[in-house]
């Protein structure tokens, strides 16, 4: 089998349909498994994961263990060559596998690789590629230096912004890729940052940025740190600074929280679906323009575009998203086969979801 892909979900059950009907359109043509594994979701993930997916490995857990602990059950059970961990509100295109898969082939000593993540906006996320997170460089992202001074390479080596566009269980999450790719370095291996393929990370719907995110971070951060670099006198002016850097973070993120969408003026659907632009207007009560070519129907500020996944791919989803994402819009996605719309405005933003 030459890959596994690995879902952890927590209380996202639209998301992880969404998720899990991407994979399946991606892992056409390739010899794959799915693995769901659930921390105890107190909504109805697992009831709909054996209901629409019962060819998908589904793993129930009792309680919710953490990011680290249910991804090794997962990775435990699995059969593939390649192993992909991919969070439940993710969306990839139809041939990010492919892709990934003959990348990774042609390179010796390979360690991990992550391609282009997007958020619900269609903006860039950085942390798509990451530098090593020394004490200097971890301090200069949690107190937000690297925005104040972009052009500085001193500042800017968190998200390694010099590249263009097994877990260790001790840590419960935020830390869990940073350390394995250090320890993937630290043994030889090689990591690689892929950009010729871009997956949706909608981010804000799975970790909500509170005080329990903070909290967290922190000490995921620390835990890092102790665990790569030792106990010593700049150990404790480290976690001092990070502690203050953890604070102003937090009050940044408060401030990023806050919802930034405008009252939409006008709905745009891409499909060739009436049916569907009835539905949506009844749902939404308002006006929905259904075009198959939505750059025909642009021009008007706060405007929401909704694509049909039955009708143009994910892979042009995302692309679009891509291109629009500095024309002010909003976007959701009606999955393929499904019966309600989603996205997310914002890397912070919670998500919305609207189902009929």
């Amino acid at each position: 089998m030459q890959l596994s892909v690995i879902i952890l979900n927590y209380n996202v059950r639209y998301f992880l349909e969404q998720c899990v009907r991407s994979v399946q359109a991606a892992l056409h043509g390739i010899e794959a498994e799915i693995i769901v594994v659930d921390n105890a979701s107190a909504d109805d993930s697992c009831a709909m994961m054996q209901q629409l997916f019962p060819e998908v490995l589904l793993i129930q857990n009792t309680e919710n263990i953490g990011f680290t602990k249910g991804n090794n059950i997962g990775v435990a059970q699995a059969q593939g060559e390649f192993i992909c961990i991919l969070n439940p509100d993710t969306v990839v295109a139809e041939d990010t596998f492919s892709k990934l898969l003959a990348f990774a082939q042609n390179k010796s000593q390979l360690g991990m690789v992550g391609c282009q993540l997007i958020d619900g906006s269609g903006q860039f996320l950085p942390e798509s590629k990451r530098g090593i997170p020394t004490p200097w460089v971890a301090f200069t992202k949690i107190t937000g230096l690297y925005k104040f001074f972009p052009s500085w390479s001193i500042f800017t080596r968190y998200y390694a912004q010099q590249l263009l566009p097994r877990f260790d269980e001790h840590c419960f999450m935020y830390a869990d890729d940073i350390d394995l790719s250090y320890c993937l370095l630290k043994k030889g291996y090689t990591n690689w940052y892929f950009a010729e393929t871009s997956v949706i990370h909608y981010k804000g719907e799975s970790t909500l940025r509170d005080h329990k995110y903070m909290r967290r971070f922190q000490e995921a951060m620390e835990f890092f740190y102790q665990k790569h670099f030792g106990k010593s006198f700049f150990s404790w002016f480290f976690i001092l600074g990070l502690r203050m850097g953890a604070f102003l973070f937090s009050l940044q993120k408060k401030q990023q929280a806050v919802s930034t969408t405008n009252s939409i003026s006008s709905y745009v659907l891409v499909s060739n679906q009436e049916t569907l632009r009835k539905t949506l207007a009844d749902k939404l009560q308002a006006t929905v323009i259904r075009t198959e070519d939505v750059h025909t129907q642009l021009g008007q500020a706060h405007q929401e575009v909704i694509f049909d996944a039955d009708f143009i791919s994910n892979k042009a989803c995302i692309a679009q998203m891509k291109h629009l994402s500095k024309a002010g819009l909003t976007f959701k996605i009606k999955p393929k086969n499904a019966r309600f719309i989603l996205g997310s405005n914002h890397s912070n933003d919670r998500g919305s979801v609207v189902s009929w």
